[in-house]
């Protein structure tokens, strides 16, 4: 004699049907909009390549500084300024003095970018710039949408290109500051 299911039995397994998607959708949403600002930040990454390329022609043409033509360059990708907000590390810090800006400008595919130039370059090092994928709204932080470049006279490199593969995975964990994920992602690193 074949029985069916009671109320009861049927209850539970919804229940925990429920418990069980509740666990995995945030998971899964996190993960579909981290691939989505990590891939924006690959589009920028090769936006930037061709930004170069033209800084370098304009460099040996008119010998301007780098920064004059960056700002040139940069400003037909700018719509305005941006109101300054806050902007941590994956692991919940605030960055130093290094990684904090003034001057945020918005661009016209509504980002958010900011840079500053030194005034005695180190070791070439001419400059930072930070870039927020997806403007003001959050995150707002260093590893899930805002990543960088260090700027130097003859390329634009972004963090921790040089560091170590583990360096990079590291820096790019919760327990990190999250600046190696501007490099971690565009060599195949994935998120954590």
């Amino acid at each position: 004699m074949r029985r069916g299911f009671t109320l009861i039995e049927v209850s539970i397994l919804l229940i925990i049907f429920l418990i069980v998607t509740l666990l995995v959708a945030p998971m899964s949403l996190d993960d579909t909009v981290q691939a989505k600002n990590t891939s924006r930040w690959r589009s920028v990454q090769s936006d930037f390549g061709n930004i170069f390329y033209s800084i370098n022609t304009q460099k040996s043409d008119q010998q301007e500084s780098i920064k004059d033509i960056f700002e040139n360059v940069i400003s037909n990708e700018v719509k305005g300024a941006s109101k300054p907000y806050k902007i941590t590390f994956l692991n919940g810090t605030y960055p130093n003095a290094t990684y904090r800006f003034s001057d945020y400008k918005s661009t016209l595919g509504n980002s958010v970018l900011a840079y500053k130039f030194y005034d005695k370059p180190q070791n070439d090092l001419q400059g930072i710039f930070m870039y927020d994928v997806n403007g003001s709204s959050g995150p707002n932080k260093w590893g899930k949408d805002v990543f960088g470049f260090n700027i130097y006279s003859d390329r634009f490199e972004p963090f921790c290109k040089s560091d170590s593969i583990s360096k990079q995975r590291q820096d790019c964990s919760k327990d990190g500051t999250g600046l190696c994920c501007s490099n971690y992602y565009l060599i195949g690193g994935s998120f954590d």
